[in-house]
């Protein structure tokens, strides 16, 4: 069984994803998959543009977790989706020393819930589980992920709103 672990940058998903593969667990990270599959650069937004159809297309499925912003759009059994508070998302993408402009882009994301309903648009309802990393440690969430991944924690999500941290403009 494959299990995905999105959300948006600074959400945990890397370091989440050191303790699944501590525990044993087989875990691929997108970027780790995606070079094939760049097909330019958005110098504006500093990302890579990649081919998400072409690399989801020919993603060759694993028995344990996939983690990375993209794993949405991955043929995965399960998902799990990330929350992070954007006050504290903003201080951990600072912390990786980001542009102001890509910390603000990334809080508004996940303001929007964009990663969510991303997933929502690709995973049936008992597929999805949310969860808010705020304040979190990595074994913890891990827990947590290794309990849906089980079977152990039922699908859950749309119960974070992070909306109140929209800037007005």
């Amino acid at each position: 069984m494959m299990c995905g672990i999105t959300g948006t940058p600074g959400t945990g998903k890397s370091m989440i994803g050191e303790e699944l593969a501590r525990r044993g667990y087989t875990v691929v990270h997108q970027a780790m998959t995606v070079g094939p599959y760049v097909t330019g650069d958005d110098e504006e937004r500093d990302v890579q543009v990649i081919d998400v159809d072409r690399w989801a297309d020919e993603f060759r499925p694993v028995d344990g977790f996939v983690e990375g912003h993209m794993a949405h759009y991955l043929p995965c059994d399960r998902i799990v989706v990330l929350r992070c508070r954007p006050d504290e998302l903003k201080t951990r993408l600072a912390q990786r020393k980001y542009r102001a402009s890509k910390i603000k882009e990334n809080a508004e994301a996940e303001a929007l819930d964009v990663c969510l309903i991303e997933t929502v648009e690709e995973f049936d309802s008992p597929q999805i589980f949310e969860l808010d990393t705020t304040g979190r440690d990595a074994a913890w969430c891990a827990d947590k992920i290794e309990g849906f991944f089980k079977g152990e924690l039922a699908a859950d999500f749309g119960h974070i709103d992070w909306s109140a941290f929209l800037e007005v403009n």
